[in-house]
Order: structure tokens, then sequence, then C-alpha cells
């Protein structure tokens, strides 16, 4: 099936089957426990929901199919996502190669949790160069952890040349696709081993439910990651999953959209006296916007811009949006923006921010769906309060 199809109907068949109900949309099961006639039978499979869920198994049959994936494991949020991939995957002692710019969440996450508390150790490379990513590779390597494009620099790397080094080491690529969406890039396909959601932003769509996705083929790895779901508990409840389920039919409508609007902002920007750079894998200026074409169907309605100032300048800028709104969040119908420095990041120390190039005037666009005239104006409006 094409991939439109597999968002309206995988994991959503209807059943027609004598005592079936036809559903066409895919129920909300919301019973805890499952009550069965044998001790050892469990009634269609499910025996409590924290282990599977009717709605939840529907998502997951979704997902991996928009993957071109056997397996999908649905999780109450994307740091639970990765969380269970680490605990899984690692133990004390393992070396974890990443790519130096990461959400701030997944970096606290290695740094304050793994590092600190199970002496997991993490080298942050410029992931862009794939050199950096195979010096950095030591014997004890367990896991290669990228974005692509990255949060908030928009950064690409070379999943399937840096999938190949890894595999030379046995070590596991993981790639956080939350920025394309597998509508724009299928990581697996291109041969990493674990593609990873925060299905908050664009796979929901819609700013109205939190969670998170692993996604895979490899059954070994499957197994171990599904067993921490269960054991560890981060599920996504019911609810959660019916409404990313209804999400995911729009996602390649959205993501055209999304796109089409996205390039019209970034070259309006580019243009723009008052920025200083514009950050977009659509743009001919992106350092790596061949790249981009070649193992990306799209670019996404996510950018980096710089404003010229200071940090003053910035908040004037953000605070005088009125169609953008302010919050730590992305990849919705509706245009968001935030500031790094002091949103996302805040949790990343200043040096490292400024090392990687998160400075004081950096700011993370989510471009929407609304009329693009409508943005733009926004924008222009905005950037004219900044610069008085």
């Amino acid at each position: 099936m094409g991939f439109e199809t597999d968002a309206v109907h995988a994991g959503e068949e209807p059943n027609l089957k004598e005592g079936g109900t036809g559903d066409v949309t895919a129920p909300i099961h919301l019973s805890t426990t499952f009550a069965r006639k044998k001790t050892d039978t469990p009634t269609g499979g499910y025996a409590y929901s924290r282990t599977d869920n009717p709605t939840r198994h529907a998502l997951e049959v979704r997902l991996a199919a928009l993957e071109k994936a056997r397996f999908g494991i649905a999780f109450s949020t994307g740091l639970a996502a990765e969380t269970s991939v680490m605990l899984a995957l690692l133990k004390s002692g393992d070396h974890v190669v990443a790519f130096d710019d990461l959400y701030g969440g997944t970096k606290r996450l290695m740094d304050k949790i793994f590092a600190d508390k199970f002496d997991i150790s993490v080298d942050y490379v410029d992931a862009t160069d794939t050199k950096n990513v195979e010096r950095a590779m030591k014997e004890n390597t367990k896991l290669v952890w990228l974005e692509s494009p990255t949060n908030p620099l928009m950064k690409l790397c070379d999943i399937k040349a840096i999938s190949q080094i890894a595999k030379k080491k046995n070590a596991i690529v993981v790639v956080d696709n939350t920025f394309a969406t597998p509508y724009l890039q299928k990581p697996l396909v291109l041969g990493a081993d674990i593609a990873l959601y925060s299905t908050t932003k664009y796979i929901n769509g819609h700013s109205d439910s939190m969670g998170g996705a692993v996604i895979l083929s490899d059954e070994e790895l499957y197994t171990k990651v599904k067993f921490l779901q269960n054991s560890a508990g981060a599920i996504l409840s019911p609810f959660d999953s019916f409404l990313i389920m209804r999400g995911l039919e729009t996602l390649a409508l959205r993501m055209d959209r999304h796109d089409k609007n996205a390039i019209q902002v970034a070259e309006f920007l580019e243009s723009h006296d008052a920025i200083k750079s514009v950050r977009y894998p659509g743009l001919k200026s992106h350092p790596q916007h061949e790249l981009a074409k070649r193992q990306m169907s799209g670019f996404t309605g996510m950018m980096a811009i710089e404003l010229e100032g200071n940090m003053k300048t910035a908040k004037k800028f953000l605070e005088a949006l009125k169609i953008f709104s302010l919050a730590e969040d992305l990849g919705s119908v509706k245009s968001l923006a935030e500031h790094p420095a002091s949103m996302t990041h805040a949790s990343v120390s200043k040096e490292f921010r400024e090392k990687v190039g998160i400075t004081d005037t950096l700011l993370r666009l989510s471009v929407g769906i609304e009329d693009i005239n409508d943005i733009i104006s926004d924008l222009e409006n905005a950037l004219k309060v900044a610069s008085r």
C-alpha cells in the first residue's frame, strides 16, 4: 500500500466476522483488564492493558506500516521511548556516540541520568562529518544516537553512511526522526536499526496528545524494548493512542502544506536585513542541501533563524508575534516559535550551547498550515517591533 493508504487504514481494518462490530474507526478500549474463559488463554491475546491494549496495538501496527517496519512500540512520551531504548540496550560501562546537536531533554537524560547514575559514557560529535562518528567509536560503543534534522540547528547527517560504519563495529543506530516524520524520511530504509519519535509533534499534529514511539524490524531488539515497555510501564494511554491514530490520517497532507509554507518563509527571512542567518534544509544555502535532497523527500516545516541583535531583540520579536504562539512544542498545525537558549535547551550549559551554535538570538520556528500571507505578515511585523 502507498503511504497515504497505510496512514488511513493500517491497524484499523473493520472486523466484519460474525460477532464483529464493523467499526470503521478503532474504538477506544478503556478497560484495564480483559476477562478470559480459560486460565491459560487470554481473550484475543489481551490480558492487561499495560502489557497490551487493542487501541494501542492498532496504533503500533500503523506506525510500523508507515516506516515499512515489522514492529511499532508506543510510549507515554518521546523521552519515555528514549529511556526505554537506553535501559533495554545499554549496561554499565557501555559507550554512546551522539550527535552534538540534540534535543535538550535527550542530552539531559544522557548526562544527568545515564552518565551520572549508570556509568554510561557519551561522546558528542559533529555528525555532519561522518568521519567524526567513525573516530569516536570505541570497543565498548553500543549505540550511535542521531537526529536528522537536528533540534534546533537543523543539521543533517548521512544516515546510510553512518549506519554502515556502526554495523562494522556492532553498534546499534538510533535515529530520532521527529522533525522529518516517516513521510519525508525513513531511517530504517537508510540502514538505521531504530527510528524514534516524539509522537507529540508532527505524528499527532494537533498539540493535544503526548506520546513517543520506537519503530524497528529486528526481532531481538524488539523483544528487549517491548519487555521494557511492559516491565517499566511507560505506556501510551488508549485515548492518546486514538488521538494519534486520528492525526496520522492527515500526516501526508499536513506535511506537504508545512513544507510548502516553510520554504516561502525561509526565502522571505533569508532576504530580510534583520535576519543574520536561516537554517532550513530546503534552501540552497544550507550546507547539507544536497544530502537533504538525497535522503529526504521534503524539508519539513522546521527551521532555525538567528536575528541581528541580542537577547533583548529576540525576546521583543517573540513577544510581538500574533499568529505564532510562543511555546515549547513543534509540529502542530498551528505556527509555533521558541527560544532554545531559555526554553528547550535551558538545561544545557551555556558553554556547550555556544560551542554548538545555540546563541541568545537563535530562534526555532515551526511553520504551521495557516495562510502563508498571514504567516509572513506576522513575522514581518514582529521583525519591525524587534528592530525598533
